[in-house]
């Protein structure tokens, strides 16, 4: 039973991955947020198998309780952030607009 939860984990650390290219290469911010989201809860359900292997689940559940509220609340931030602001780039049109404001 450890070998699948193992075997689960490297499969979920690869899926991790492939969530982590969207996050540099994403094509808007939005997928980026999403991608850091789903990153978080892959790495949730890591610790949970963790808990499993190790034999130790009542400890690796308040862990990844409390690692899944920091994931689910930086991503509402950075959603909310982000909807006013739609890039991450310095030049954008939202600087440009901001400097506007303010001159």
């Amino acid at each position: 039973m450890d070998n699948f939860f193992l075997f689960s984990s490297v499969i979920l650390c690869f899926l991790a991955l492939l969530c982590l290219y969207r996050v540099v290469f994403g094509p808007t911010v939005m997928d980026r947020i999403i991608s850091v989201g789903a990153i978080g809860n892959k790495t949730t359900a890591t610790l949970l198998f963790m808990g499993m292997i190790y034999g130790r689940v009542e400890m690796f559940v308040d862990i990844a309780l409390a690692y899944a509220l920091l994931n689910f609340i930086a991503t509402l931030g950075a959603a909310k952030f982000f909807r006013v602001r739609k890039s991450i780039l310095p030049g954008s049109k939202y600087f440009q607009e901001r400097k506007r404001r303010i001159s």
